[in-house]
């Protein structure tokens, strides 16, 4: 077992218009949908999202959720006027989804399989939405998209991640070995922000973005209540298979390295729990209070209590997961790690080992440290407290999208992170799927037969074949088939949509 299995991640970006705080954030998260869509010839009434198979009320602890039980943000599945411009909802052709989720844009990435394609796809997302706010900016005064996940004002909007699990692990084991690894991730992957509270009123800097804005252990919410373990299943595969876990509770990352830690690092414990490698119970006590405690400390000696009451510091707690990962890789898989693995672990003993001798001296590859280096900077220059209003100023630019605007990005030209992925393989993820799940089947009818695609979403496409009595839907549940080397040949070969749908009855199994 490694790192490497089906999994993706979604952002939401923060929005405004400068000089008007009362600017209504879904119109303009709509324009922002739109002007990428028109700028790249997607139209969006024929590329718009297949809702068919959404289930988003549906709990992994075996029930469904009344919909007059659900806040309207759940309700993910009612299908969008493609006219209304607040409801705007693309597909592009690198395989990711494009649309207003409440009052953001969100970039759903594709499918991928590893750690580091995740990054990369991410990173795309970005540009996309550069390219996008540069489109609005021939207007002024344009609109400003951020890569955060908080207002600083009391809203807060999310980076979900995804990953596909066997469905035959017991929920209950994700509950228990999952909880206290994502209590204490944070200070990992936390993107660091300004002020203490969901409303940052009280004065100071802290770890992670959302980490206050978690309410409880377990639930089906996502935008109140909001859980450490998120329990919608809704697989978007074959559910007797597989279940997708859906996780709330991660930062919008900036640094290649935090980023890939984040989801390596995940991916890993994951494996331990589907083959029930853990054993001892490492269970925190009142893990959401615990959350945010670790969050508030930047100095990172807040205690963790653990359920047998002993105690120990977030990194030393991360250090057991580490250790557990490679006596796991040990002895299960012959102590050998691939590639891909073997970059994870060592991304997360160097982050570990930074952290442990000095927070500070983690700078190039953790987000809440490089921001906490710059903002120390100026509150030395200048004399600043944490409540000036300064402060939060440049909280917000870290993460604006632009180039030349962006603290992050300004920072990272010259050189001051670890690069991971470079802009070349970005460039080509912004139109190209991923060639090794079914994101490349998708990405290429789009690209292929943009006028045949009426619509499309993680387990269908759906054709509009000239001539034909009805729409024609193929459906993609199995992640691992619609790879380039399963329908390339076949997508090479097709002229038009009816030879593939034609084509694709005579496409073998694909080999394990």
């Amino acid at each position: 077992m490694s790192v490497r299995r089906v999994m993706g991640i979604e952002t939401e970006y923060g929005i405004s218009v400068p000089g008007n705080p009362s600017a209504n954030p879904m119109l303009l998260s709509g324009q922002v949908v739109n002007a990428y869509a028109t700028g790249r010839g997607i139209q969006a009434a024929r590329a718009s999202w297949d809702y068919a198979d959404e289930q988003p009320l549906h709990d992994a602890r075996g029930f469904d959720m009344g919909r007059g039980q659900a806040h309207p943000s759940q309700l993910t599945d009612e299908g969008a006027d493609t006219e209304d411009p607040t409801l705007a909802n693309v597909v592009l052709t690198n395989g990711a989804r494009l649309y207003v989720d409440h009052a953001h844009p969100e970039y759903s990435s594709p499918e991928v399989t590893s750690p580091r394609d995740v990054v990369v796809w991410d990173k795309a997302g970005e540009v996309i939405m550069r390219e996008a706010a540069r489109r609005l900016s021939v207007v002024p005064p344009g609109v400003n998209l951020y890569k955060n996940n908080t207002d600083g004002k009391g809203a807060s909007y999310g980076t979900h991640e995804n990953y596909l699990m066997s469905r035959r692990t017991p929920f209950a084991d994700i509950i228990r070995h999952l909880v206290p690894f994502f209590v204490v991730r944070q200070v990992m992957c936390g993107a660091g922000r300004v002020g203490i509270g969901v409303d940052s009123r009280t004065p100071g800097y802290q770890i992670a973005s959302r980490s206050d804005f978690f309410e409880v252990e377990v639930g089906l919410e996502t935008t109140l209540k909001r859980p450490i373990i998120n329990t919608r299943d809704e697989p978007h595969a074959v559910a007797d298979l597989y279940r997708r876990l859906h996780v709330i509770i991660g930062d919008a990352n900036h640094c290649d390295v935090a980023n890939l830690v984040k989801l390596g690092s995940t991916s890993l414990v994951l494996a331990m729990i589907e083959d029930g490698f853990i054993a001892e119970d490492l269970s925190v006590h009142r893990p959401v209070a615990t959350l945010q405690a670790v969050s508030h400390d930047p100095s990172l000696r807040t205690k963790v209590e653990m359920s047998d009451g002993a105690q120990m510091t977030a990194v030393q707690l991360l250090w057991r997961y580490y250790e557990l990962s490679r006596a796991y890789l040990d002895e299960r898989h012959g102590g050998i790690p691939d590639e891909d693995t073997a970059e994870v672990l060592r991304w997360w003993e160097s982050i570990l080992t930074h952290l442990e001798a000095d927070p500070m001296s983690a700078r190039r590859e953790v987000d809440w440290v490089a921001k906490l280096a710059v903002l120390e900077g100026y509150r030395d220059r200048d004399g600043l407290e944490w409540g000036d209003p300064r402060l939060r100023a440049i909280d917000i630019q870290w993460s604006d999208v632009r180039l030349e605007k962006g603290v992050f990005n300004r920072l990272e030209r010259s050189g001051r992170f670890e690069r991971l992925v470079d802009e070349d393989a970005v460039r080509y993820a912004v139109t190209t799927p991923p060639e090794d799940t079914r994101a490349w089947f998708r990405g290429q009818c789009l690209a292929r037969f943009p006028r045949e695609v009426v619509a499309a979403s993680w387990d269908s496409v759906i054709f509009d074949v000239p001539g034909a009595p009805t729409m024609q839907r193929v459906p993609t549940l199995d992640p691992h088939r619609g790879t380039r080397a399963h329908v390339g040949a076949v997508l090479e070969r097709s002229a038009d949509a009816a030879s593939l749908i034609a084509g694709l009855a005579d496409v073998p199994e694909p080999r394990d």
